[in-house]
């Protein structure tokens, strides 16, 4: 069973999600916070799958918690509930699972639950099918098929929603997680996160062409994609390559 956290600093706003949440799913609520700050410290301690998210909330305020616990290796799924559209971009950045904009809407929230229940399903499989091969292999799917692929024969990976696109010299795969799942899965020296929707292999880099505002665009054996070094991890990234 899932276990979710409620983040919420209005009551009736939280009775409803908890009732939503109770009719249209097995998650179970195992807290309710309307303070961020207070939040963040119960998560320092415990691990859960899904995070309800209020934006305008008091002392830390939703987004920066969620950008705080994004690159964390349990980060929750973020589903934000808010009566704001402007942060919908901020949350695409930090893979969110979706943006409901409140008064909630009783057929969205029932699709969003829905989609993580089924999210946590094929988790659970890849968990099983990972637990029993190599660290050096990781499985992945084509067409109908799970092939076990060597890492180091991975080239670079593109987040699609909520899947990841693996390439390697000759063939391309689906992860069925997102590109934050499959980083945990590689190996740190080898791979890096060069974007929000990238990663790749840093032995298969042939080509680092400067790019606008100081980015970088790579280019890997055997292929023609231009792949993205974003701003944020330009520093980073000159330290790896040793630039």
């Amino acid at each position: 069973m899932l276990k979710a956290v409620i983040v919420e600093d209005e009551y009736l706003a939280q009775e409803e999600l908890k009732y939503l949440i109770s009719q249209y799913s097995n998650i179970d609520v195992v807290a309710v916070f309307d303070d961020g700050l207070n939040a963040f410290k119960y998560l320092q301690g415990h691990t859960v799958d899904v995070l309800f998210l209020d934006i305008n909330v008091p002392s830390i305020d939703g987004m920066m918690l969620a950008k705080n616990l994004h690159n964390t290796q349990s980060a929750p799924k973020m589903v934000f509930t808010t009566a704001y559209k402007e942060h919908a971009l901020d949350a695409f950045d930090i893979e969110a699972i979706d943006y409901l904009l409140k008064p909630l809407n009783v057929e969205r929230v029932q699709r969003v639950l829905e989609k993580l229940e089924q999210q946590s399903v094929v988790h659970n499989q890849s968990e099983s099918i990972l637990a029993n091969t190599p660290t050096s292999t990781l499985p992945l799917q084509q067409q109908n098929r799970i092939c076990i692929i060597e890492i180091k024969d991975i080239h670079y990976a593109v987040a699609k929603e909520k899947i990841t696109e693996v390439y390697t010299q000759d063939s391309q795969y689906i992860a069925p997680y997102t590109i934050s799942e499959l980083m945990v899965r590689l190996p740190e020296q080898a791979f890096f996160r060069c974007h929000r929707s990238y990663c790749i292999n840093l032995n298969k880099i042939t080509q680092i062409t400067p790019g606008m505002n100081s980015t970088y665009v790579v280019n890997v054996q055997h292929s023609s994609t231009d792949i993205p070094v974003s701003r944020n991890n330009i520093k980073l990234f000159r330290t790896k390559m040793k630039l």
